[in-house]
């Protein structure tokens, strides 16, 4: 019998199990025409550079038609382009050369809400209330005398009420922007249309979807609707356990994942998504069954202290609540909406994150080299573990949070909703560094959409190519070993082994490899085997502070 790899799988009907997904925000990452944004010709253009990365697989941040209300979430149309980014022949062309090149292409689809400027909110702001183009949306007559009031106390996930009222008294929902107003998903002609959007670009090749605030689309719209006791934000814990939130997490959502499922299905190989879904563990199972979308982001594991004993929680209950859905577990530490984990990791622990990005990274000020040595660490970590690790574009160049954005330069409406308490999600999003010099550093021809700080060139893929010691050369490295590595989809902790620390994660895999992560801060007895690799250096028999090593212990 072959011996199941990590990546051997790449062109099967399950390629997605244990693949390596690199996220490109399309704005931030090239851009061809030297206007300043991102966009799709910029993508095709880098692609050789993500095949020789050693990722699987491409999934591509919005880039739809947008007013960027909330950097393309707001979609003003699922069908097509923004032309600031391309168009329908720039994306053929992008799948195409990913294809060649052997890269799956994941899109993101944003099934909660539309952008305010879609053709069917247009029209329903057109119509009477009551009629059938509202009955696409939520719109609800206000409490008060005179309805003054908003419908319930729900609030935006953005900050303030998560409902806007229309010239004619009428209130519409919106649990983001304002911009963005929720679909009804008890509509059928909504159902239907997001199929449609499903089959539209699988016909084009796509090859899977990342589905945004999969959590969200079911919500209990009987009259009266429900208030919940008005609170900012929510953690998945405040969630009850029966799915009988007014519209988080409610089961019925996964009748429409269900009919997903069907239309994947419909093509060969079947099409994959994975949700982004902000629930209760025990909750999220359901997303990623075989009968539904077929994974679930656990961002468990990006949430967890870098302290041993957290992470192992967080891997338990991820491989556990895989195995119980028939799929795989996600793991991922960086993306579009946190914090780079380059820079979370390099704060003292405990620390409050958002008042550091407050302050502009400068209280307390960060420790950028213990940051970086940790971060390569949880990295390699992340790579040694079953299922499928997700990867956020310059995070392989170890780039920082850019947390001393000035406020003018500001775009994402947290900073406006939250009245400035939040400083939002704009650090993590400024565009990438290619070369060393250069207006934008080989971004583009022109300048960049957001401010790239001074010194970005040194760490760029130019400075850092061929520079053994560079993050970039540790994933690379990294990706190309994975995928020569027996990996079935378990792990066998070694608590049996001389290594046994409190601070230290130990576990084997098939085939005669391990991995071992030290993180007690203090140097711990190296088990013996052939190193592999190690993501600090490793002299002796020691294994340092804040270091992962993979070691071969047998035979593979």
């Amino acid at each position: 019998m072959t011996a199941q790899h990590f990546g051997s799988d790449r062109n099967s009907t399950e390629w997605w199990r244990q693949a390596v997904v690199y996220q490109v925000y399309p704005r931030s990452f090239a851009d061809a025409d030297g206007d300043g944004i991102g966009d799709l010709p910029g993508v095709t253009s880098r692609l050789p550079y993500l095949a020789g990365l050693g990722v699987d697989a491409v999934w591509l941040s919005p880039f739809y038609p947008s007013q960027l209300a909330d950097g393309g979430y707001d979609v003003d149309d699922y069908r097509n382009v923004d032309p600031r980014l391309g168009t329908l022949d720039d994306f053929d062309a992008m799948v195409a050369e990913a294809h060649r090149l052997g890269l799956k292409v994941m899109v993101d689809i944003v099934p909660n809400h539309s952008s305010d400027q879609h053709l069917w909110f247009q029209e329903a702001l057109r119509a009477e209330p009551g009629s059938a183009a509202r009955e696409r949306y939520v719109f609800r007559e206000g409490k008060g005398e005179r309805g003054e009031l908003p419908p319930t106390d729900w609030v935006s996930c953005f900050g303030g009420p998560a409902w806007t009222r229309l010239p004619d008294g009428w209130w519409y929902l919106h649990l983001f922007a304002p911009e963005q107003p929720d679909f009804n998903w008890d509509n059928p002609e909504v159902r239907a249309d997001f199929l449609h959007t499903l089959r539209f670009w699988s016909d084009r090749g796509v090859d899977g979807f990342r589905v945004d605030v999969a959590h969200g689309l079911a919500k209990d719209l009987a009259a009266p609707l429900r208030d919940i006791g008005t609170v900012e934000g929510y953690t998945p814990a405040d969630l009850p356990e029966d799915g009988s939130h007014p519209f988080w997490d409610r089961d019925e959502v996964h009748d429409i994942f269900r009919d997903w499922r069907k239309v994947f299905n419909e093509y060969d190989p079947p099409r994959v998504a994975v949700a982004e879904a902000w629930v209760r563990s025990s909750r999220r199972t359901a997303y990623a069954t075989p009968q539904e979308l077929g994974q679930a982001f656990n961002f468990d594991f990006l949430r967890a202290a870098l302290h041993a004993g957290e992470l192992r929680a967080a891997i338990d209950t991820a491989l556990a609540d895989a195995r119980a859905a028939g799929a795989t577990a996600t793991w991922v530490l960086s993306n579009h909406d946190v914090i780079r984990h380059a820079s979370r990791y390099g704060l003292p622990d405990g620390r409050d994150e958002e008042a550091w990005l407050l302050s502009d990274g400068q209280e307390p000020v960060l420790d950028r080299e213990f940051g970086l040595r940790r971060a390569l660490a949880a990295t390699l970590l992340m790579l040694a573990l079953p299922g499928s690790g997700y990867v956020y574009q310059g995070e392989e160049l170890g780039l920082p949070e850019v947390a001393g954005l000035s406020r003018d330069s500001l775009q994402d409406p947290v900073w406006t909703r939250s009245g400035g308490r939040l400083k939002g999600r704009d650090g993590c999003r400024v565009p990438l560094p290619w070369r060393r010099e250069g207006s934008s550093y080989g971004f583009g021809g022109g300048g960049a959409w957001l401010p790239q700080p001074a010194g970005w060139g040194e760490l760029s893929v130019e400075a850092q190519q061929g520079v053994a010691s560079s993050p970039l050369e540790l994933y690379r490295t990294a990706l190309a070993t994975r995928r020569r590595l027996p990996a079935d989809e378990a792990l066998e902790w070694a608590d049996d082994a001389p290594t046994a620390h409190p601070g230290v994660l130990h576990f084997r895999r098939s085939g005669g490899w391990e991995c071992v992560t030290n993180l007690s801060g203090e140097p711990r007895p190296l088990p013996p085997g052939e190193l592999l690799l190690a993501s600090a250096p490793v002299t002796g028999d020691a294994l340092p502070p804040w270091t992962t090593v993979w070691l071969r212990t047998a035979q593979a």
